[in-house]
């Protein structure tokens, strides 16, 4: 079956140019896959039988990306495409770069060397689509399969245990029997792997159509590795009317409760974090999780900061974690909600509405009803709040401490606290939210 791939006009100039020249040229790797699956591809990565100087030859601009491993970059106006000299990979001393490679005229030598079957395709249009290790019939099946002998694979990029994974939960397919032992067995070398790394792929599975895939990689012991908290979790009970999951499959229910954003998984993710650390039974065998979100704050913490991620990433999911279960039993008025989000943040307060009903659609049926229309209480009251623009923080504060200077007031510590003390009288009435009524408040102060 011959199968045609629409490739950018860029792409295959640079193909038939290689061509002309007398070698050979393919796009390959996750641009063919991706033009398989319908999807589009985000680079054009092009493999070739030329030699990086010989490429470096053939275009007026070019970059040595990483011309040691073969890679040279062809620029197109402002676009880049990365062309590799088809290559043989040395041995691995770091799980994860080989110490040498050597180049090679043999297109199947350099297919052979990558991880999936998948992700070992070429094409261009002269000679239609190279698949010598049955990556469209694993597309068929939905199988993710090593090329050739998987612990062979692992044992060359421990990171591939990750992608394994990660492309499963993107793509819904299951990972094949042979890879999966492999997995189990070499799950321990991710050890070598990077922090960054790890992060970059568990994102990217947190952010997939199937983020609850995250049990494959606690089934097949990869979590004891890079997120050992989460084992905890999933060894965790919840005997309580609102739950029917341990604490663990209640995180993964909840992941696919919520939409695919990256804070909101996160979140969703570290949520309940602190339970397993603040978990007690009582006489009739239910289990109580008081100060899990503090606990859970603090761990996602240490977490986040482990996998480095970036600050302002770490701040907002703390938060999320910190107030996710915040008023779930306090029937609210206005100035309630108004403290609510002053304590909680302007930024972040309106996440708390989905990450809310992503938890109790994860919890049992109890209440459940019950629950969710508290939500949208708290909601109605937020959105009043927002429409009618009343104050919520010193942000918004009608006087600054300018103007408190202006009026005689010292700068330093005192200054701050008499703003704050206009802020409290402003959360509870908000009409008091006027320059010339928060001065003459101001006089009292």
């Amino acid at each position: 079956m011959y199968i045609r791939i629409s490739m950018p006009q860029k792409a295959n100039y640079i193909i038939e140019t290689i061509e002309k020249a007398g070698f050979e040229a393919y796009a390959v790797g996750g641009c063919v896959r991706d033009s398989i699956l319908g999807r589009q591809p985000e680079d054009w990565d092009i493999t070739t039988s030329a030699r990086p100087e010989q490429v470096k030859a053939l275009f007026p601009r070019t970059i040595d990306t990483g011309i040691q491993h073969g890679t040279v970059t062809v620029m197109l106006d402002k676009e880049g495409f990365e062309v590799t000299t088809y290559r043989i990979d040395g041995k691995y001393e770091d799980s994860r770069h080989p110490s040498e490679v050597s180049f090679t005229p043999n297109l199947k030598e350099d297919l052979r060397r990558r991880d999936f079957t998948i992700n070992a395709m070429a094409y261009n249009e002269k000679s239609g689509l190279v698949d010598i290790f049955g990556g469209l019939e694993d597309i068929e099946r939905g199988v993710i399969r090593c090329v050739g002998d998987a612990k062979a694979r692992f044992g060359e990029d421990a990171l591939r245990i990750l992608r394994a994974i990660r492309f499963s939960a993107q793509l819904g397919y299951h990972i094949e029997e042979e890879t999966r032992e492999a997995i189990r067995e070499l799950a321990s070398t991710l050890e070598a792997i990077s922090a960054e790394r790890i992060q970059t792929e568990l994102v990217k599975l947190l952010v997939s159509p199937h983020p609850d895939y995250l049990r494959d990689a606690y089934d097949m012991g990869v979590t004891k590795v890079i997120l050992p908290e989460f084992d905890i979790c999933m060894q965790t009970p919840q005997n309580h009317p609102h739950h029917m999951y341990n604490v663990g499959e209640h995180i993964l229910h909840a992941l696919t409760g919520i939409e695919a954003d990256r804070i909101l998984r996160l979140a969703m993710l570290f949520h309940d974090i602190g339970k397993p650390a603040t978990l007690k039974t009582d006489e009739e065998g239910i289990t109580h999780f008081h100060g899990h979100n503090v606990a859970g704050r603090e761990m996602t913490d240490q977490i986040m900061r482990r996998l480095r991620f970036d600050n302002d990433t770490i701040h907002k999911v703390c938060r999320l974690v910190m107030y996710h279960d915040y008023g779930n039993s306090v029937i609210p008025d206005m100035k309630i909600v108004r403290r609510a989000v002053n304590r909680v943040g302007e930024d972040i307060f309106p996440l708390l509405f989905v990450i809310k009903r992503a938890d109790v659609g994860a919890q049992s049926d109890y209440l459940r009803q019950e629950k969710l229309e508290l939500i949208d209480k708290w909601q109605e009251l937020y959105e009043k709040i927002v429409a009618e623009k009343q104050c919520v923080s010193l942000k918004t504060l009608a006087v600054t401490g300018r103007d408190l200077i202006a009026c005689g007031c010292r700068p330093g510590p005192e200054l701050g606290e008499k703003l704050q003390a206009l802020l409290e009288l402003v959360l509870e009435y908000p009409e008091y939210n006027t320059k010339e009524c928060l001065l003459q408040e101001l006089k009292k102060l």
